[in-house]
């Protein structure tokens, strides 16, 4: 799944317009968050699988010749559907961004990646007509929460993620207990496929769906084992 990263240039201008929302949002919330520790995020995760599984109609209903993948013909229709109005470019860019595997088309955990950036990006829109019709509050919810918990993780408010931030965010709940080194590495690879050192928002995003597990009903293994 997480192969496509050989060059990290194709990603860079969305990633940046993630990262300024993420900074902006961050000021916004002004220390204010519903998690107090990485449990409370895990805890969150039945409600996060059974949110994003409700995609999985949107997605069969936008993916018509039923092939498990919206190739960009199918994309643009969707996006027309939905009343979202962008620019060629606009469109190639959260094609390329989502289309993690080079496929060519995307599948479905890549397409509610691509929702969420949509959602997240033109939300508050200063054009009305230009917002993302979720249709659905929970899933409007869903997303919200999983922002929140970016920005819970983001501590310093860069928009970004790094490995002493995951480290602080693993380790504040018991400061007493603290997560084995190896795990908080572990856990830092499976989000920074490009292996810069940062990690996006987008990146958070499939590693995030990753470990809730939309197409199963594991739980998260325990993150000391």
């Amino acid at each position: 799944m997480l192969c496509n990263y050989g060059s990290s240039n194709k990603y860079k201008k969305l990633d940046s317009k993630l990262e300024r929302k993420m900074i902006e949002m961050k000021r916004s919330a002004s220390g204010q968050s519903n998690f107090k520790s990485i449990d409370s995020i895990i805890l969150r995760f039945p409600q996060f699988r059974e949110g994003l599984r409700n995609l999985r109609g949107v997605f069969e209903q936008y993916d018509e010749d039923s092939n498990g993948t919206i190739d960009r013909e199918e994309l643009n229709r969707c996006l027309e559907k939905l009343q979202l109005h962008f620019t060629k470019e606009e469109v190639e860019d959260l094609f390329h961004s989502c289309d993690i595997d080079g496929s060519e088309g995307i599948q479905f955990n890549e397409f509610i990646v691509l929702l969420c950036l949509i959602y997240l990006l033109m939300k508050p829109s200063s054009s009305p007509d230009n917002t993302l019709k979720m249709h659905s509050l929970q899933l409007e919810a869903t997303f919200d929460t999983i922002v929140e918990a970016f920005l819970f993780l983001d501590k310093n408010g860069d928009g970004k993620l790094n490995k002493k931030d995951m480290v602080k965010a693993l380790n504040e709940a018991s400061p007493w207990e603290r997560s084995p080194a190896r795990v908080t590495r572990t856990r830092f690879k499976e989000m920074d496929w490009d292996k810069n050192g940062k990690v996006s928002f987008r990146e958070f995003l499939f590693a995030f769906i990753n470990w809730v597990g939309i197409e199963s009903d594991e739980e998260l293994p325990d993150s000391g084992t």
